[in-house]
């Protein structure tokens, strides 16, 4: 990943961002083209401190016949982004640019036991209910034997060892506080959510701007 050094971020924190999203795009190369797979995820941690990412796919994706742990693979983590336009800096000769956050992890896959999928299963559920509380969190445990083995054979579990770890947290930092604010500005008053998640991370970053002065007539 290509990343300017005013957008990197620490190892920690695009770890805590990838595990915070638990959804990314899984590729790997074939030998003649790269295949590729939306999916969710979670990671744990080995004692050394090796990140682990967990996932599953169907078993007749073409990936799973990648997974024999001779190559690496990629599992690329995006967040919000949100286009930025040259207007709505305060310093002149701008050009238009996206800002967003990624992290690319990068490692071997190698197919699951039958007792790790099952724990793959439950504990990537587990992840995700915690996320619709106070509902009561749904467990496989609720579905019957049959249908629960039926699902299992259906699906292959994959582990990535996770060898690198890569992150462009594209904020607008290498710009002045005056044409930063103003495109966090700017952003607040979009309507669409992704703008919005931008502008919290900008603010996040530099709480102590003032946004509210820098606010221009309308960015809609």
């Amino acid at each position: 990943m290509y990343t300017p050094p005013a957008f990197k971020p620490d190892r920690a924190a695009c770890l805590s961002f990838a595990e915070a999203r638990g959804f990314g795009t899984v590729c790997a190369f074939d030998g003649r083209k790269p295949v590729a797979s939306l999916l969710p995820f979670y990671l744990s941690y080995r004692g050394d401190g090796t990140p682990i990412a967990a996932f599953h796919l169907a078993r007749h994706n073409p990936l799973v016949s990648l997974a024999g742990g001779a190559s690496s693979w990629l599992l690329a983590v995006a967040g919000a982004e949100t286009y930025v336009s040259p207007d709505w800096y305060v310093s002149p000769d701008q050009v238009p640019t996206w800002l967003y956050e990624a992290v690319h992890l990068t490692g071997p896959v190698r197919r699951m036991s039958d007792d790790e999928l099952s724990a793959q299963v439950d504990t990537l559920s587990a992840k995700f209910e915690t996320w619709l509380a106070p509902k009561r969190p749904w467990a496989s445990a609720k579905m019957t034997a049959a249908r629960l083995e039926a699902m299992k054979k259906a699906i292959v579990g994959l582990s990535m060892r996770v060898e690198e770890v890569e992150g462009s947290f594209k904020l607008n930092q290498h710009k002045s506080e005056a044409d930063y604010a103003a495109v966090a500005s700017a952003l607040m008053q979009r309507s669409d959510a992704a703008a919005q998640t931008i502008a919290q991370r900008m603010v996040a970053l530099r709480p102590t701007l003032d946004y509210k002065a820098s606010m221009p007539v309308s960015a809609e």
